[in-house]
């Protein structure tokens, strides 16, 4: 999966886990939702582990360092190459 399909994934599943999340706070008993909320959150991980394996970090303070602080390396939030684009264009 390419950089940007993974930042879209994991968009998605974040959107889906607050909702979700917002949701079990009003219907706390709600055993469906809650399996969803936590399926959810494990998808969410595992999309940000395969995007950091394959892009670096995405924060800094979620890996530990190796023999080189890389975090300076890697395009910042702010910056656009960090982020997906709307239309699929750019230059990721």
């Amino acid at each position: 999966m390419e950089k940007e399909a993974l930042l879209k994934q994991m968009t998605i599943l974040d959107f889906m886990s607050v909702d979700l999340h917002l949701y079990l706070n009003t219907h706390p008993d709600d055993a469906e939702a809650l399996k969803m909320y936590n399926d959810v959150i494990e998808s969410a991980a595992a999309a940000r582990s395969r995007y950091e394996e394959k892009c670096g970090p995405m924060t800094s303070f979620r890996r530990p360092g190796g023999y080189k602080w890389t975090w300076e390396d890697c395009p910042w939030p702010w910056q656009e190459e960090f982020n997906f684009s709307v239309n699929g264009e750019g230059c990721l």
